[in-house]
């Protein structure tokens, strides 16, 4: 056991130390030439903008570190989706942040920095969490402005957002700091104050050349939207500073004098580590991804004095539900149990799969939470729903739409982390990201896809080996087992926490130790918005 113990966590640490390298890749944004002539300008980083506004010492969890991840190879790269964001604090206030990364195409935005920006909108508007948005951008990557423009996801959403936010008193503050062009003008000015850099910062809808090409005026960047131009002309923009760090103290001031605000009320208490050694998860978490193991033992080192108080630990076994406490908040946790488990009626329930019971369970247990207006937290490592004909005349179909019914209609905040597999129908019933979890992070263990990469490998060879025998071509061993390995190969590339989180699939990756801070600061950020709407999961066949 100790040998398989050693195995699993040397497992580990290499694949946390694949994701720090590859983190620290990212961290560096267009790259070293690109951060220097940033600092040539007399401008900070985005990353530096970031450190130096958010108060010392307090938790920043950054979401969608990997988007854009591999996908713009021949545009050269978009590390990070060429913005850096995240959750964090400033003059103590819990708040998101948001800053272009001008080392990145000059801060232009890729088809993913859209659809990253709505995340972090979203996640301010569901939380109603301040805005602070720390402007550097050229506007929209011209040779992809189809895939980013015109569509309700796309651009103009954003500044939708920005209009409803304010009109539901949620705060943005944005900051001219670089520069701010076209339609990306109208983030900042439709935020509720506008703040500009003297000399770096300018803010208009056509810049010089554009001026030159539509009415032929000559006039430089600075006469027509610098600092100057914009605060005692124009009045677009509130106060103008002569710094980056003096326009991030502005802002530190700001934030220290606003108001509270109504909280949802969930419970917490003081916080408590595990009794259990958290490290351990290392060593518990298998190797091999078809292997059983105990998730209550990952449960156990991931709670307050790892004390979990199951829910019909009798009953349904492949699913545990269960009530605890994570850093104070007391939380309800669903979790796919690995543990392969004889039932009481006798059946032996393959770990990982949900079952008729399990699924039944779990929907009562999540509309009990909602009830006692307690958090959820789903631990995935879910390969599906049970098939086959004991199955489908046992009713699986109707039981995962109860819990799929009773995980759509939460009204609670949930928080998902995909510890392991993430397959099909289970995914969903598990508050996948089309369930709107207020947080969804994957460990590196992660694997994201419609099955298993062996099943799916399979399947398309079969469709792929049935297409070319009716053309009349005809397939050998050897060259069917070549088509499986290409397929396999290709398959499991696109399951992999990495290619989920450039895809903004997941909002991150994290190491599995720091699984208790990332819901605890989910959960303080949760309970800035009130439950206004009642739990109603409407028509479910029992």
């Amino acid at each position: 056991m100790n040998l398989e113990f050693n195995k699993n966590e040397d497992a580990m640490r290499m694949a946390l130390d694949e994701l720090r390298t590859r983190l620290d890749k990212i961290a560096l944004g267009g790259g070293k030439k690109a951060i220097e002539k940033q600092r040539e300008k007399n401008k900070l980083t985005a990353r530096e903008r970031i450190a130096y506004l958010a108060d010392a010492g307090a938790p920043f969890t950054e979401i969608g570190a990997f988007a854009g991840y591999e996908m713009y190879e021949d545009e050269g790269g978009c590390a990070a989706g060429g913005v850096v964001a995240g959750i964090g604090v400033v003059s103590g206030r819990q708040c998101i942040i948001v800053a272009n990364d001008a080392t990145v195409k000059a801060g232009a935005w890729f088809p993913i920095t859209a659809k990253k920006n709505l995340r972090i909108q979203e996640i301010a508007m569901e939380n109603r969490l301040p805005v602070i948005y720390l402007v550097d951008s050229a506007g929209v990557y011209l040779p992809m402005q189809d895939e980013i423009f015109p569509d309700k996801e796309h651009f103009g959403r954003m500044f939708r957002n920005n209009a409803i936010m304010s009109s539901e008193g949620i705060i943005q503050i944005a900051a001219i700091m670089g520069s701010c062009v076209a339609g990306g003008a109208y983030l900042p000015i439709m935020s509720d104050e506008a703040l500009i850099v003297d000399k770096t910062g300018s803010i208009f809808l056509a810049g010089p050349y554009l001026v030159k090409a539509a009415i032929g005026e000559d006039v430089d960047a600075e006469t027509l939207g610098g600092a100057t131009s914009q605060t005692e002309i124009s009045g677009v923009t509130d106060n103008k500073y002569k710094d980056d760090a003096s326009c991030l103290d502005a802002i530190k001031k700001m934030m220290d004098k606003i108001g509270s605000f109504e909280k949802a009320g969930f419970d917490r208490v003081e916080s408590a580590p595990p009794t259990k050694n958290p490290k351990e998860i290392l060593n518990v978490f298998p190797v091999l991804r078809t292997k059983p193991y105990d998730t209550l033992e990952i449960i156990e080192r991931l709670v307050d004095n790892s004390d979990f108080q199951q829910y019909k630990d009798g009953y349904g076994m492949t699913i545990l539900c269960g009530y605890a406490r994570i850093d104070g908040w007391a939380v309800g946790i669903v979790a796919n149990n690995r543990k392969t488990v004889k039932s009481k009626k006798g059946e032996l329930q393959i770990g990982g799969v949900i079952y008729s019971d399990s699924a039944d369970k779990a929907a009562r247990f999540i509309m009990v939470c909602n009830q006692k207006k307690i958090p959820l937290v789903f631990l995935q490592d879910v390969t599906g729903f049970m098939v086959g004909s004991r199955a489908e005349h046992g009713g699986i179909i109707k039981d995962g739409a109860k819990m799929v019914n009773a995980v759509a209609n939460s009204v609670v905040p949930k928080f998902t982390i995909v510890i392991g597999n993430s397959y099909g129908a289970g995914n969903y019933a598990m508050c996948g990201k089309a369930y709107d979890p207020r947080l969804i992070y994957a460990w590196p263990t992660a694997k994201i896809a419609v099955m298993g990469g062996g099943q799916a490998a399979k399947v398309l060879v079969q469709m792929q080996a049935a297409g070319l025998k009716a053309k009349g071509e005809e397939i050998n061993q050897e060259k069917e087992d070549e088509l499986l390995k290409q397929t396999t190969q290709r398959y499991n590339a696109q399951t992999t926490p990495y290619y989920a989180s450039a895809r903004l699939w997941v909002d991150g990756i994290i190491d599995p130790l720091d699984t208790r801070k990332v819901i605890s600061m989910g959960i303080e950020a949760a309970n800035h918005a009130p439950i206004e709407k009642p739990f109603n999961v409407g028509i479910i066949q029992t």
